[in-house]
């Protein structure tokens, strides 16, 4: 039986919306924010945005390239253009295999404060200690886990056409719209505090729009670039095999460019969005100090803005989680698609099976995970110096030391050894026109590389 994928997607805007939804994931939301933040505001938007229009595009290019011209998933794609890289699909390979352990415990998370705002709860949620209970409890967290994984595995049964692409264009215009709401609401806040200092949104805005040059290094300017960088890759899903496989799935006649550029501008939208949802908010109630990192951004910051907001926290706090909930279920999707795009090459099995077998492997791995907050938690330190249990393992090994990896070698194979104009010749396939071909040239053989080798150095603990 021949198992090879032979769906596509149904239009380009299918395809953009597909993968724009793999792009918009929590990182977007609560990683971004805490960045711009830590980073001098302004500065890091003007050095993200450049990222996005140089790394980022050529990064994406490559991708998306590879899968529409060899038809393969990323497993196999590489082999397909030269022998002796196929190692680089293996590696590839690997990204979506170790981000599917731990992924849907997040979704699980923000499903779970999605329920508490929609049961009228968000007293609870307010609670220093709260999300810390939430994950040290032993079945909570397993059974949202086990829920977020269901739907994920539900969607991406029914195929590209009937499940991914048809979830994309109903949830990502809402999931667009809810982003933009939140967003205009937190620019019409305003607090005053016990010391009688009032504060608004448009002086948060201002906050996270305008650069702060307070006490720049070159060693600080090296670190905002540096975490950058390393935010493109949880932003535009590159180089871990997403891509790739939704190329494949990409029509001969689609014009590549325009839909590179389009993906680019929907995905740094949302994440500059992202940051006028929270920052504003914070500042408000909070101030600069109540900005903190990762998790507890979303998890503890957020649900102290929304109390103090009044009874229309409650509908407010619902809406963002809600919202959250879509981008995770997203960027979920993506990762189980590639995987199960890949397995079904592998194992010779039909979607449906494909899909069912890594469900229950990867509840069973997502279960494992839940229970490293408490069964089996243990302190580990990292190579970058960092303390982290099961989940910071699985993701600094996926995202701070396989990415930058892949990265480097994909821009040596294809700058290097297939050399750039294998890529062009795929992009103006359509007969369109690729404005960026210079750019993506110098950038995929002698910029990009140099700096991937920075920041795999930096994300090991080398430098």
């Amino acid at each position: 039986m021949n198992t090879k994928s032979k769906s596509g997607f149904s239009s380009s805007l299918g395809f953009i919306l597909v993968a724009t939804g793999s792009a918009v994931g929590v990182g977007n939301i609560w990683r971004f924010p805490y960045l711009a933040a830590q980073n001098g505001g302004g500065i890091f938007l003007i050095i993200y945005l450049l990222l996005v229009l140089t790394f980022g595009f050529t990064l994406l290019t490559t991708d998306i390239a590879i899968g529409r011209r060899t038809r393969e998933k990323a497993l196999n794609a590489f082999g397909a253009m030269k022998s002796k890289w196929k190692f680089l699909g293996k590696l590839t390979f690997l990204v979506p295999l170790i981000i599917m352990t731990y992924y849907c415990v997040i979704g699980g998370w923000v499903l779970k404060y999605a329920t508490v705002y929609l049961s009228g709860c968000r007293d609870q949620a307010t609670q220093d200690d709260y999300f810390k209970s939430f994950l040290s409890s032993h079945a909570s967290p397993i059974v949202f886990t086990l829920i977020f994984m269901a739907i994920t595995v539900f969607i991406v049964y029914f195929g590209v056409q009937k499940g991914i692409e048809r979830f994309a264009k109903v949830v990502m215009p809402g999931l667009i719209l809810m982003i933009v709401g939140i967003a205009v609401f937190s620019l019409t806040l305003r607090y005053t505090d016990s010391n009688g200092i009032e504060r608004t949104g448009m002086q948060g805005l201002m906050i996270y729009l305008k650069p702060d040059f307070t006490d720049m290094t070159f060693s600080k300017f090296l670190k905002i670039l540096l975490d950058a960088m390393s935010q493109l890759f949880f932003s535009l899903s590159v180089s871990m095999g997403i891509m790739v496989t939704y190329g494949s799935y990409v029509k001969k006649d689609t014009n590549l460019s325009r839909s590179i550029k389009y993906i680019e501008y929907f995905d740094t939208g949302v994440a500059l969005l992202a940051g006028v949802m929270v920052i504003p908010a914070v500042y408000v109630f909070y101030g600069t100090q109540g900005m903190t990192s990762g998790p507890g951004l979303m998890f503890v910051s957020m649900p102290k803005v929304f109390n103090a907001m009044g009874n229309i926290g409650t509908i407010i706090g619902f809406v963002f989680f809600a919202m959250v909930t879509f981008a995770t279920l997203t960027s979920s999707i993506s990762v189980m698609e590639t995987l199960v795009a890949d397995f079904m090459d592998l194992l010779h099995m039909s979607r449906k099976k494909t899909s069912l077998i890594l469900g229950v492997v990867y509840s069973i791995a997502s279960i494992i995970i839940c229970l490293g907050y408490n069964v089996f938690y243990f302190e580990f330190t990292l190579p970058n110096g960092q303390s982290a249990q099961l989940l910071d393992i699985m993701d600094y090994v996926s995202n701070s030391f396989l990415l930058p990896l892949i990265s480097f070698l994909t821009c040596v194979f294809v700058g290097w050894i297939i050399k750039p104009k294998w890529i062009i010749d795929e992009v103006e396939a359509s007969g369109d026109k690729f404005s960026r071909k210079r750019l993506y040239n110098v950038m995929i053989r002698y910029i990009a590389p140099v700096v991937m080798t920075i920041l795999f150095f930096q994300s090991t603990g080398i430098l």
